[in-house]
């Protein structure tokens, strides 16, 4: 009995089988192979544009003075403005619709050396540029300030001449440009004249120019308001010698105006013209 019932099991788990197997080839008959899903491509992100670094500080203060909206990217608003110690905060419209230079005005750059010229200025971080009304003497400062390279106006200050900004030397000029009796008689005469050779862009000449003929050769020197750029030269009130560096905004041609004070007045003893 016991044989017959094992072989009842025996019998029922192979027809189970059977079966299982079966339905297993039924299901692989209806599977279909699913299509290959392509891969997302990557999406590549885009990178910030890197900042543009300015180059020299002369080429950037030209493009500062020019373009109104390059002077509200670089200028850090609200502006701190001190008019003689008033604090004030300026916006965006107030400062970029301020006219920094008038049409074909020149800038100009104080110093005390001939090699003050040759200064290393591309390593600075910090610039002053200010405007001095000759009239009342007026000092108007503009602090700019390099940021990873980039330049940046920070601050204003307006306030009365003091002695450290070449009070000396600027008082004289004052008179040097209003009257012209006074500055016949601070020409030196003759005058140092240096010039480009006009037979030969690539030479120099030196000669010598009476002060009666100064007029004739005389540059367009700022007459309303002198400019003045720190870039680290020393600008001493007691230095006995000044050069003034006339440069057009517009043309972008330089002059050398040479000071010296002689028996306690300044005197114009030099005048150098190589642009070409």
């Amino acid at each position: 009995m016991a044989l017959l019932f094992a072989a009842f099991v025996v019998a029922g788990c192979g027809d189970r089988v059977k079966k299982l197997g079966e339905r297993i080839e039924n299901l692989a008959d209806q599977w279909e192979p699913l299509e290959e899903v392509e891969e997302p491509e990557e999406i590549e992100k885009e990178e910030p544009e890197p900042v543009i670094q300015d180059g020299a500080f002369d080429d950037f203060f030209y493009a500062y003075v020019a373009d109104s909206e390059f002077r509200k990217q670089r200028t850090k608003f609200p502006l701190p403005y001190y008019q003689y110690d008033e604090p004030l905060k300026l916006e965006e419209e107030q400062w970029a619709s301020k006219d920094l230079f008038a049409s074909g005005e020149n800038y100009s750059v104080i110093f005390d050396k001939e090699e003050e010229l040759e200064m290393e200025v591309d390593t600075l971080t910090s610039i002053q540029f200010e405007w001095i009304t000759l009239e009342n003497l007026e000092v108007e400062k503009l602090y700019f300030e390099r940021i990873d390279g980039v330049w940046t106006l920070e601050a204003v200050n307006v306030r009365a001449l003091e002695e450290g900004d070449n009070a000396d030397f600027v008082q004289f000029y004052q008179k040097f440009v209003a009257d012209s009796l006074f500055q016949q008689q601070h020409v030196k005469d003759p005058i140092t004249y240096i010039t480009v050779d006009p037979d030969n862009d690539f030479s120099i000449l030196e000669s010598f120019i009476d002060a009666e003929q100064w007029p004739a050769f005389r540059p367009d020197i700022p007459t309303v308001r002198l400019s003045n750029i720190y870039y680290g030269q020393r600008n001493e009130n007691a230095s006995v010698e000044k050069i003034l560096k006339l440069v057009n905004m517009e043309g972008g041609y330089s002059s050398l105006l040479y000071f010296r004070k002689f028996r306690g007045s300044w005197q114009l003893y030099r005048y150098e013209d190589t642009s070409v």
